[in-house]
């Protein structure tokens, strides 16, 4: 969970008020779901204790003072015997790299001989590869990452070559060092030049300069703005942390974006300028993308001279993107190595609803009866760990959560064309042999299927998650050494959706993790079942009391009331012990690797790499180590259970959800940004984690709405359900112990969020037609103003605003107590219209980077069309299911030269490989309005087209037609004031299957 000061964090009572302002318009008690208890027997149990989780004090060595620089004292390399490499695209070649002094082996034992190879893979992209000359199968793994696990870009023979854009030079004055520039400009865009290039089998160092004030983006999973700026250092090592800022989190993706701004003279050279703010300049930009194929541990260093890359282990495995524009990099990056985002199902779309707490069938039914009271659409309900029997895959609570009162409420769901969620973890829990009453089959399953990890003596690894000891599946060895982690995993999902007809599933805990240090369960299973080494949310001493920052400003009498609950919960806390003043550090042994504490300590946020996680040394069939694939636990369960879900549901897209992530994730699922907290400051983090995600590859990606962590009020939540109504996955979900937050328990809540439902459910099909483009060529849903606009500097670090798909822009209210937001209108200085949802009037007045004040009144959210745009909607309805049954309209935004273009894609909505789809373009003119149905579009669509808003036309029609006939004047308005053209009424006139021909709308 993330830590904040105790000053921070204002409290409420157990009682948990409701504020005055913000009434609830139902009663507290009935929305108030039964918490739940570790386990169904109310005998007690045995609790872990919280030394289980405690390792060595580690210090990372960017906080070390006495921490060797590997620059100071290392030789670097010496390339020879360089041969030429035959390319359909450019100068490939490889050398030989051979230590240029006496070994240093400052952090490892030094690798004397290496391999570089440089290869063009097409004309954007280039590959420096630098690895051991000689590897046997005893260490294969400790340097090269499998391609089975994460597959490797390959030069391509598709299209015609124009030449590289990229071009790579090498020099050995005074060592090695490699340099990659741009070749239309001349740009330095990497280069070792000046620094030592460091390889040991343990320890990796290689850096280069970067421009002054430079832009880079990416480098995840972190919590922070989106633009990294020049004081950060990025730790990539997947950890259950919950989203401290900073820190490493639960995804691991090595690829940054880096922006140039130039400007041009006469003759066209260009300029690079650090502080670009002139308004009245014209500039141009130019992005390139910089990969490293590299699962070990990592820490980036950016600091205001340069980049420094290090790694644990692994090799040089650099893929360098030209661009010129951040889409163009993103683009070749998502075909050629993450693979497109997968294509979701059409229901996936809508509302989600879940909570950790929601403790039985009867209040899960609870609350889908109060959003439809509220009339609140509600898609999909989902269920935390509270299901399960005594916190255990696979296996229902038999009281709370029984198969036969879950068939019947899964019944009644589906026919209502809603959905259900649940959760699954990534750890399996191990029986107590000497209780028979614990038997656990899946384990014993498992067990016969060498599906689990091991130490490394060939025994289980027994760590401790939620059930207690518990074991973890083997996906490594099941990728590599065939063992059967993921067909037993494909079975116990295959088993458990005959009994629970769940539509999709939630992968957590996956990075992986374990609540103690090492195989603490070795020999103490028959303590199971066994509490967590820490009080749960809501347990005595354990009270969930944090609120919003500012809450006090409107809730005085609560929060000062309260402020002595969270006092005295307090006072009762041990003392923690001091923190030891010793710290433990570790020299290389020559030709052995220390991987439980390896030599250089990366910053992680829980020291020792150990602490809650399973350990370095745990052993995968086949005798890999958990130090050299750990960040991708979580990317291989998911490959699990897409695989499992393609059988479960045959033939349909699988919806699957996940933590821990990796290069490539988003090709099988989805992303939520974590254990988020109910706080001002994650309302605005949720915007740069979103876009980074889009970077990845990942577009399905949506944050806790409202928070997970503490309790929300009604003024963040409101803000909070419909900033979150314009990310493609839009989820409301929070903590066992905390109030509830359902968009129903406030009215003002309530009206806000049918406020921006009503939007977002109109704007279906424009958001599924996103999605389409994302997994047909690598576009992005979620954009920063610096994609779509990439010549205008001063919206380089823009993350308080954002783009959905080309044609909408939000602009959100995130700050307590304000009833306005600034915004910027990206392109006025180049002639880009922008016109306001509600009002459908174009923006005037505006100059290029000009903060503009704006009303954004509690239960308001600043929305805006891009002209030159065509965004299709339908009416909303309180479902996908229906209102994908209602009649079409078309929203045209015309630009300054009074044209617009836009897209709808339609298919079944469901399936992996549908058998119909459709295609339809629309053009915009400030004559006409067109719809081409293009060839071979042969889905059928039964709804008909309703009415369309043509905003920016410039001259009042005097007659308007459709296909030639004249429209009567009830069908069509002009707005003078607001130059708009309203057709309405026009249900009758269209054919019902309005897509399955060409039609055209014509004026004068």
């Amino acid at each position: 969970m993330a830590v904040f000061t105790f000053a921070s964090i204002m409290v409420l009572t157990a009682l948990h008020l409701h504020t005055a302002s913000g009434q609830s318009n139902q009663s507290t008690a009935a929305l108030r779901p039964a918490q739940t208890s570790l386990t169904t027997n109310p005998a007690p149990v045995f609790t872990l204790p919280a030394s289980a989780d405690v390792g060595r004090n580690i210090l990372p060595n960017i906080k070390d003072p006495q921490a060797v620089d590997p620059q100071t004292v290392c030789p670097g390399y010496k390339a020879s015997n360089i041969r030429n490499v035959d390319s359909a695209v450019g100068p490939a070649f490889k050398a030989d790299l051979d230590l240029a002094g006496p070994p240093c082996s400052v952090y490892g034992t030094d690798i004397e001989h290496l391999t570089l190879s440089i290869d063009y893979h097409f004309d954007d992209r280039v590959h420096v590869e630098i690895r051991p000359r000689y590897i046997g199968p005893e260490n294969e793994t400790w340097f090269l990452l499998p391609t089975q696990l994460v597959p490797r870009d390959s030069e391509s023979s598709m299209g015609k070559h124009r030449g590289p854009e990229l071009e790579v030079s090498w020099s050995n004055d005074p060592t090695f060092s490699f340099t990659v520039k741009r070749k239309s400009t001349g740009d330095t865009l990497f280069s070792t030049d000046g620094k030592i290039l460091v390889y040991e089998d343990q320890f990796i160092e290689f850096a280069s300069p970067l421009p002054e004030n430079y832009n880079l983006y990416g480098l995840g999973e972190v919590i922070h703005g989106f633009r990294l700026g020049n004081n950060l250092t990025r730790t990539l090592f997947a950890a259950d942390v919950g989203d401290v800022i900073d820190a490493n989190i639960y995804g691991s993706h090595p690829i940054y974006l880096d922006t140039r701004y130039f400007t041009s003279d006469d003759s066209g050279k260009l300029t690079y300028v650090p502080n670009a703010t002139d308004t009245s300049a014209a500039y141009v930009s130019y992005t390139h993308g910089v990969y490293l194929r590299n699962a070990h541990a990592q820490e980036v260093l950016l600091r205001p001279s340069g980049i420094t890359w290090r790694a644990l282990g692994g090799t040089v495995d650099l893929y360098f993107y030209s661009g010129p524009q951040a889409d163009d990099v993103m683009k070749t990056y998502h075909e050629t190595m993450t693979g497109f985002p997968a294509m979701q199902q059409y229901w996936t779309l809508g509302f989600h609803q879940c909570r950790w707490g929601y403790s039985s069938w009867t209040v899960l039914q609870e609350v889908i009866d109060n959003f439809a009271k509220a009339e609140i659409p509600l898609e999909t309900i989902w269920t935390d760990i509270d299901y399960m029997k005594q916190y255990r895959n696979f296996e229902n609570d038999p009281e709370r959560f029984s198969y036969e009162e879950g068939a019947q409420f899964l019944a009644k769901l589906h026919a209502n064309h809603q959905h259900y969620v649940p959760i699954i973890d990534s750890a399996i829990y191990a029986p107590n042999p000497n209780n028979s009453s614990d038997a656990y089959p899946p384990y014993d399953r498992g067990v016969d299927a060498d599906a689990f990890v091991m130490n490394p003596d060939g025994s289980i690894y027994y760590g401790a998650v939620w059930p207690g000891y518990t074991v973890f599946p083997d996906w490594v060895g099941a990728v590599l050494n065939g063992s059967g982690a993921i067909d037993w995993w494909i079975n116990e999902l295959s088993m458990w959706s005959e009994k629970i007809a769940f539509d999709g599933l939630w992968i957590d805990m996956s990075e992986v993790a374990s609540f103690c240090v090492g195989s603490c369960g070795t020999g103490n299973l028959t303590l199971n079942p066994a509490h967590p080494p820490f009080s749960l949310p809501g347990e005595p001493g354990n009270l969930v009391l944090g609120y919003p920052e500012g809450f006090e400003r409107t809730n005085m009498s609560e929060a000062y009331s309260a402020l002595s609950s969270l006092r005295e919960q307090e006072a009762t806390k041990t003392a923690a012990a001091p923190s030891p003043t010793s710290f433990y550090r570790t020299t290389p042994t020559a030709g052995v690797r220390n991987v439980d504490w390896p030599p250089y300590a990366v910053n992680n946020f829980h020291g020792d790499l150990a602490v809650h996680a399973i350990s370095p040394n745990a052993t995968h069939h086949g005798g890999y180590l958990e130090y050299d694939f750990h960040n991708l636990f979580g990317h291989q369960i998911l490959n699990a259970t897409y695989q499992a879900l393609l059988k479960i549901h045959e033939g349909k897209r699988p919806f699957i959800i996940g933590r821990s992530t990796f290069t490539g994730s988003g090709r099988w699922a989805g992303h939520w940004g974590g254990d988020n907290e109910a706080r001002w400051a994650y309302l605005y983090f949720s915007i740069p984690q979103a876009l980074s995600f889009s970077l990845f590859g990942v577009s399905m990606f949506g944050v806790d709405t409202c928070g997970f962590g503490g309790n929300t009020d009604f003024e963040l939540c409101a803000r909070w359900m419909q900033l979150s109504a314009f990310f493609p996955f839009y989820r409301n979900h929070n903590t066992l112990g905390a109030i509830s937050q359902e968009p129903y328990v406030w009215s003002s809540v309530a009206e806000a969020t049918r406020t921006a439902m009503r939007i977002r459910y109109s704007l279906l099909p424009y958001l599924y037609t996103l999605m389409w483009l994302a997994n047909l060529e690598g576009r992005t849903v979620m954009r920063a103003l610096a994609w779509e606009f990439p010549d205008e500097p001063w919206l380089a670090d823009a993350d308080r605003q954002f783009l959905l798909g080309d044609a909408l822009m939000v602009v959100p209210c995130l700050e307590q107590g304000a009833t306005t937001v600034n915004g910027v209108f990206p392109g006025v200085g180049a002639g880009t219209v922008w016109y306001d949802w509600y009002t459908r009037t174009a923006v005037t007045g505006v100059g290029p980077g000009e903060n503009v004040t704006i009303d954004a009144p509690l239960g308001h959210i600043p929305l805006y069309v891009r002209g030159g745009s065509v965004v299709p909607i339908q009416e909303p309805g309180m479902t996908t299911w229906e209102s994908r049954r209602n009649p079409w309209g078309l929203i045209v935004a015309l630009d300054e030269n009074q044209a617009a273009k836009g897209w709808l894609y339609l298919d079944d909505g469901e399936s992996l490989e549908p058998m119909t789809s459709s295609e339809i373009r629309f053009t915009a003119t400030s004559r006409s309005l067109s719809a081409e149905s293009l060839l071979g579009s042969d889905y059928i669509d039964d709804n008909t087209f309703g009415n369309a808003t043509i905003m920016g036309l410039a001259k009042k029609p005097v007659r308007v037609w459709l296909n030639s006939h004249a429209l009567d004047s009830g069908h069509w308005t002009y707005d003078q004031d607001s130059a708009v053209l309203l057709l309405h009424g026009l249900n009758q006139l269209f054919p019902q299957r309005v897509w399955a021909e060409s039609w055209e709308i014509n004026w004068e």
